[in-house]
């Protein structure tokens, strides 16, 4: 099932989206045309062949990157810079965290950019955030003197506790066990649902796609373009258990896998 999306007018627009990589005599096409659309809330996963260009994309989106071609914009605001109203969440959640400081100083730290942001509503900020990933009594502890789902949980609250209209997430549980991976897809869903934020989320996991998702976009493999985007019609309410092992999740699984694979091949859409 393939979703139509209209034309500007979303939270978060990627239009004609192109980066090509020069120097020491080589000329590299990341990226050919990306174009697609986010809407306000929504919460979409992007799945696509190793080394298509995800996270050059996603730097391209959360400013950190210079496109050479096209445009990114924020609720309309075309993104030049890191926009205050966006946050990222990495893979690598032990190099995102300072380890000399308390997870509560972790979680403040993006907050300290808000010159108009007063410290007792920082810290309410701060501990609001740590309550909402099941953190509440940790703030005074160490990174380090954490597990590594926990350590992400931080990174996480970080990026709550700043309040984004977007949150860009780039393989965020690909280094945790299955067990707390299962246990922080289901927080990602819950603080979706609760906060209403607009989520992108990079993974190169299917079935973590079709269980996140409210719609997977699909890349082709590089120079990279949206190949497909597949609209995930599973119910709202999704649990590890009832969800994974229900038909359509296999059918929407199996349509992804298989546009993968013709990314790969370099076919088009079936």
């Amino acid at each position: 099932m393939t979703v139509n999306v209209t034309e500007g007018g979303g939270m978060l627009d990627v239009r004609g989206l192109r980066k090509v990589y020069e120097g020491k005599g080589r000329r590299v096409e990341a990226v050919r045309d990306l174009t697609f659309t986010l809407g306000a809330g929504e919460l979409a996963c992007l799945v696509g062949p190793s080394g298509c260009g995800k996270t050059t994309l996603l730097k391209c989106v959360a400013g950190l990157l210079a496109p050479t071609d096209g445009e990114v914009r924020l609720a309309g605001r075309r993104i030049t810079a890191p926009p205050p109203g966006m946050a990222v969440v990495f893979q690598e959640y032990g190099r995102s965290l300072f380890p000399w400081m308390r997870v509560r100083e972790n979680v403040e730290l993006p907050l300290r950019r808000r010159k108009s942001l007063d410290r007792k509503r920082g810290g309410e900020l701060v501990e609001d955030a740590l309550a909402a990933v099941g953190l509440a009594d940790a703030g005074g502890a160490y990174p380090w003197q954490l597990s590594g789902g926990m350590q992400q949980r931080v990174a996480i609250a970080r990026a709550v506790a700043y309040g984004p209209e977007v949150l860009l997430m780039d393989e965020p549980f690909a280094a945790v066990d299955a067990q707390t991976r299962a246990e922080l897809e289901d927080l990602v869903r819950g603080l979706w649902r609760e906060r209403g934020m607009t989520i992108l989320f990079v993974t190169h996991d299917i079935d973590e796609a079709v269980y996140l998702g409210e719609r997977v976009l699909v890349l082709s493999a590089s120079p990279t373009v949206v190949q497909e985007q597949v609209k995930i019609d599973l119910p709202a309410e999704r649990d590890q258990l009832r969800t994974r092992v229900a038909p359509r999740f296999a059918e929407l699984r199996t349509r992804v896998y298989e546009q993968i694979q013709l990314a790969k091949r370099g076919d088009g859409a079936l």
